[in-house]
């Protein structure tokens, strides 16, 4: 049975004209409104201007890009290359994972070979901002079908729970069977859909194995956003190293500013917070609080680890004599820190044109739909030995 708008409407508690409104979007309609009845769209999967069969057939030129925060370097950098695949395909590009001679530099600048059939149609990409938004994500998904995008690509982490998760593969569902292709870079796989997941448990493991291996064993830990599944997978990485060191583990604490959630020694050496400078910021400041005798600090991403560097100066430490301090993601301006920043490297450039590729059916899908984008290790000026006992 088709659904209607008086079904929609009934759903959502509202009258038919607001959810006219909020469909159109040339009304102002309060957020908590408008989010409610996006969200009776979804459940009942209800399609503007006629049956979804007769939508499915005639898909648009659009290709939507939905991203946390485009003025992050690490996505924009996969938002640009993404969008770098949506002209016409001369001769499409293979990648470290195919055939075809490459030549690699910083982010951005790797090239590749030719290789495969082309696809000569050209796209328009649209970026999403979601601020972190689960609800924007699904919201932007839904706007996406409407306008019968030809594909979607989700870039980044994911919200971390099964609540958002099922709702997102129900909403990639609809997608794949009203012909949108929908894939996922740098992202848990998803029934339905494409998936280029990071190595990011792999990465920190590394990273954490490194400074171990120079000695140290007080090291705090400044993770990100608590409900993000990277910000779970490289926390994963960095416990997964102190074990096979025969470390304990140390026990979450609060937001910055605040105290420990274990009251047990020793206190907390884990803070969470933003993937942001201030973050980092206040997170070294806490964790030096709490533990004065840490020796390296490893942070979220390399701009966590920026603004952990300042505060480290701030108080008078020198970066790595008294404190190491690490990255990850190893963004362009991480080898022009000072000191250079140790890294994970993620080839953002390279996963998210070959996410463009995918999307537009220029390569070849991955053995079962997934494939694993490897982290390298960089070491540079910004990690040394622990100083010595009573320096």
């Amino acid at each position: 049975m088709t659904v209607t708008l008086a079904d929609v409407a009934a759903r959502a508690g509202v009258s038919p004209a607001t959810v006219s409104r909020v469909l159109s979007g040339n009304y102002p309609v309060a957020e908590a409104t408008r989010a409610r009845v996006l969200r009776a769209v979804d459940d009942l999967d209800y399609v503007v201007n006629g049956p979804a069969s007769a939508l499915a057939a005639a898909n648009s030129d659009l290709v939507g890009i939905l991203v946390n925060d485009i003025a992050d370097p690490f996505f924009g950098i996969m938002a640009g290359a993404i969008q770098s695949e949506m002209g016409p395909a001369a001769p499409p590009a293979a990648d470290a994972w195919g055939p075809g001679p490459a030549s690699s530099g910083p982010q951005g600048r790797t090239t590749t070979g030719p290789a495969g059939p082309a696809t000569a149609a050209e796209k328009l990409a649209v970026v999403c901002n979601t601020n972190g938004s689960p609800e924007r994500e699904l919201t932007y998904l839904t706007l996406l079908q409407r306008q019968r995008a030809a594909a979607v690509v989700l870039t980044g982490s994911a919200a971390d729970g099964p609540e958002h998760t099922e709702r997102l593969a129900a909403k990639v569902a609809r997608l794949v069977a009203a012909g949108t292709r929908v894939v996922l870079c740098g992202r848990p796989p998803v029934p339905g859909a494409l998936a280029l997941t990071f190595d990011n448990r792999g990465g920190a493991r590394r990273l954490t194995e490194h400074l171990l291996t120079l000695g140290h064993r007080r090291v705090g830990y400044i993770a990100g956003p608590a409900e993000r599944t990277t910000t779970r997978h490289r926390l994963e990485g960095h416990l997964a190293a102190l074990a096979a060191h025969g470390l304990p583990a140390p026990t979450p604490g609060d937001q910055p500013g605040g105290d420990p959630v274990a009251a047990a020694e020793p206190p907390s050496l884990i803070v969470h917070g933003a993937y942001d400078r201030a973050s980092g910021y206040d997170a070294a400041c806490e964790l030096l609080r709490r533990e004065p005798g840490i020796t390296a600090l490893v942070a979220a991403n390399d701009t966590v680890a920026l603004g952990a560097c300042a505060a480290l100066r701030d108080t008078g430490l020198s970066i790595p004599r008294d404190v190491s301090v690490t990255g990850f993601d190893d963004l362009p301006f991480s080898a022009d820190a000072a000191p250079a920043l140790s890294t994970v490297r993620l080839p953002l450039y390279e996963a998210g044109a070959r996410a463009g590729r995918l999307a537009l059916g220029r390569e070849a899908p991955p053995p079962g739909g997934v494939a694993m984008i490897r982290a390298e290790l960089m070491i540079r000026d910004s990690t040394a030995p622990p100083p010595a006992p009573g320096r």
